[in-house]
């Protein structure tokens, strides 16, 4: 179990929600890297959700105006040439049997799950390296609502536990967030 506790956020001049949240992409950036390298193991598999307005997501413009915010895709038995490095990844997958290329900055993701371990981590804002704190940690005003899985066939969601939520190590980081008014 993952517990933060964070007192006094209004005069937190270090951020440590955002930091949390810069260090838990890191966890992304990981798992990609050892699939990148080693394959996926078992039954993993990901749904990694990204917000498409970001200017350094590279995608085809049919999918860009299909998806015009957020848009969700699925690693699991098709995909092909991961690349994973310090600030994106990329890959290849089949929308309409046409094999398409995707670049996707750590930044601009918003969502990553491997349901087969009940697995998950929600963010809510972009992440910058910059000289400027002030600039870096912009938050980037979101929707609740879940964006469609970019595939012709969803997958099964994972299994829902007491109270209608997806049992497991879900990491949202709303309650940290500094609430300005």
């Amino acid at each position: 179990m993952i517990r933060f506790t964070f007192q006094n956020m209004t005069e937190d001049a270090l951020h440590y929600d955002r930091l949390v949240e810069a260090a838990l992409k890191g966890v992304v950036r990981s798992a990609l890297a050892i699939v990148a390298r080693d394959g996926l193991p078992g039954n993993h598999h990901f749904y990694i959700t990204f917000d498409t307005r970001d200017e350094d997501v590279a995608i085809p413009a049919y999918l860009r105006e299909k998806y015009p915010e957020e848009m969700t895709i699925v690693l699991q038995y098709q995909f092909a040439n991961l690349l994973v490095e310090e600030e994106r990844f990329s890959v290849s997958l089949s929308f309409n049997n046409v094999l398409e290329h995707l670049v996707v900055p750590f930044d601009a993701v918003t969502g990553f799950a491997d349901p087969s371990v009940k697995f998950g981590l929600q963010f809510h804002h972009h992440v910058f390296v910059s000289d400027d704190l002030e600039d870096a940690f912009e938050e980037v005003d979101g929707e609740d609502e879940s964006p469609p899985l970019a595939q012709e066939e969803a997958p099964p969601a994972p299994p829902k536990g007491k109270g209608g939520k997806a049992p497991g190590n879900v990491v949202s980081l709303d309650k940290f967030r500094n609430k300005k008014k």
